[in-house]
């Protein structure tokens, strides 16, 4: 009897915790529109900025990239809003605000430096998002999801790779993540 009580008790705590993990990863199709475009938003302001103060070629050519491929990557969002009958935000959201009020504050290396620095810790923040959201229960959002995370583990590749190169090339500036 104890032990029957035992696998009981335990295949209920499995059950609840695999319901409880299931119902925390689904996104759904307006969760994600909104959170997606605010995200492409912030990239897209924040690569405008980096064009505007930056001088320093790898940074401009990083940060036109982005814009590209976030405003291309936000027009899929529409798309896939209107498919859903969702409104889209044209906001980008309050942190990622903070984030490029921080880097306006900055000249020179040492924006430079915090602007790599907010494009690793972005596209980590967007990788996590999109893995959640490649768990969806609905479909759309779970086949978009699922096809933007390689574009997303491959900027924030270029950009941990941009934080390198600037390393490397301004030793008198610091790549601790600023930013974050």
């Amino acid at each position: 009897m104890k032990m029957t009580k035992y696998i009981m008790t335990s295949l209920f705590t499995v059950a609840l915790g695999t319901c409880s993990i299931a119902a925390m990863a689904d996104i759904d199709a307006e969760d994600f529109v909104d959170e997606a475009a605010a995200k492409n938003i912030a990239e897209i302001e924040a690569a405008k900025l980096a064009l505007d103060k930056s001088t320093y070629p790898a940074v401009r050519t990083f940060a036109q990239k982005m814009i590209n491929e976030h405003s291309a990557n936000n027009t899929e969002i529409r798309s896939l809003a209107t498919r859903k009958k969702v409104d889209v935000t044209d906001e980008a959201e309050l942190t990622s605000k903070a984030k490029a009020a921080i880097l306006k504050q900055r000249d020179g290396e040492s924006f430079d430096v915090a602007y790599a620095n907010n494009q690793v810790s972005a596209h980590k923040d967007a990788l996590e998002f999109y893995k959640d959201a490649a768990k969806s229960k609905d479909a759309d959002v779970r086949t978009f999801a699922v096809a933007t995370v390689p574009k997303i583990q491959h900027h924030l590749k270029e950009a941990e790779a941009l934080v390198s190169e600037l390393a490397k090339n301004s030793p008198n500036v610091s790549t601790k993540a600023e930013t974050e």
